[in-house]
């Protein structure tokens, strides 16, 4: 695929508004845009970066992705608006759907026992004392709930993907009252992906209602649309599509290291319980590393000393999916969104050299 050292868009650039992070001198003058139906466009160096280190950033990285910044796209490689599975990147859309209920009122808190919605986890695991009657919202938006293992909920972390599965269904089932045949029209499209004005059809049912429903199909152009709300801190062209209360606290809210991982010790879960991904019983994938916040990856420090991305500037978050071939990052300190897909990516040391290589980009 060719790609682009500048984004020539259809229509004038949109109304500023919102969020921006700080730039360097030769950005002090751009007034932030948000995307129409189309996004605005600039070349790089309009907006302060280098295209050769784009493109050196671009080898690293691999895939297909494109680089947004004051809320222009101004880099793209690939094929960047074709919509694919980004496995568990699709995490923060989650969390996000949760806080809009909770904002919206349909639920009562974050601290709301989960059973009010699925009473067979009062009676679950007795020999454990029937220890999931406990597990709240915010346990399964901080993958904290225990569901699956032997730990009570809140007292351990446990990257679980059968967990997710019971919090997706729970949320957009029962809460949203949708299913997953109807999911996108009722919940995705309305409430998200149609105020954003996505360009390429985002859906829940990445690979259709009989294999994993819940699983986000999303573009990179369109995933990085997401990450601008967040970077705005809920706003979106003049209007609120979240508080700032609950934008805020989302991606700055990480774990401490005082919260262990699950010794991976095997419990009950409900009859015919599926996951979202992993088959793996009991699923342990990896520990929060003092960086996971309401289901976005923060730059925390680990229970060793060690930031997650030492070479990023501390404010980065992102979604990341696959280890990181699938992923989205904003950077509000630098004004600055990447999303990539089918990437080169794997693991923190890659992930943190993929954003250094886009911060040296920066002039």
């Amino acid at each position: 695929m060719l790609h682009f050292c500048w984004w020539l868009a259809a229509g004038m650039l949109m109304a500023a508004a919102g969020q921006t992070g700080e730039g360097s001198k030769e950005t002090a003058s751009v007034q932030p845009a948000y995307p129409g139906k189309t996004w605005p466009g600039k070349e790089p160096g309009e907006v302060g970066l280098e295209c050769q280190k784009l493109h050196a950033f671009r080898d690293f990285v691999g895939g297909r992705g494109c680089v947004v910044r004051h809320g222009y796209l101004v880099y793209t490689w690939g094929d960047f608006a074709r919509r694919g599975d980004v496995a568990s990147a699709a995490k923060p859309v989650y969390s996000h759907f949760l806080f809009k209920a909770l904002e919206d009122g349909k639920i009562a808190s974050l601290d709301e026992p989960v059973s009010r919605y699925e009473p067979r986890l009062n009676t679950l695991n007795p020999d454990l004392g029937c220890k999931d009657r406990h597990i709240t919202w915010r346990h399964l938006a901080t993958q904290t709930s225990c569901y699956g293992v032997a730990e009570l909920p809140g007292t351990a972390f446990d990257y679980n993907d059968w967990q997710m599965a019971l919090f997706w269904d729970l949320l957009f089932l029962k809460v949203y009252g949708a299913t997953y045949e109807n999911v996108d029209e009722r919940v995705l499209h309305p409430l998200l992906t149609e105020p954003l004005q996505c360009e390429d059809s985002p859906s829940f049912l990445a690979l259709g209602t009989g294999d994993r429903p819940g699983r986000l199909a999303i573009s990179p152009r369109d995933f990085a649309r997401f990450g601008l709300l967040y970077l705005r801190r809920g706003r979106w062209r003049g209007k609120r599509l979240l508080s700032e209360k609950y934008a805020v606290m989302a991606v700055t809210s990480p774990l401490p290291n005082a919260i262990p991982r699950t010794k991976a010790q095997p419990a009950e879960m409900l009859p015919g319980q599926r996951s979202l991904g992993s088959r793996c019983l009991p699923d342990d994938q990896t520990d929060h590393l003092g960086s996971y916040s309401f289901l976005w990856w923060t730059n925390g420090i680990d229970r060793e000393g060690r930031r997650h991305w030492p070479e990023v500037p501390t404010d980065a978050y992102g979604a990341f999916g696959h280890g990181g071939l699938r992923a989205m990052v904003v950077i509000p300190s630098l004004d600055l969104i990447v999303s990539w897909n089918d990437a080169k990516v794997r693991g923190r040391e890659m992930e943190n050299e993929a954003l250094r290589r886009l911060v040296a980009a920066i002039r």
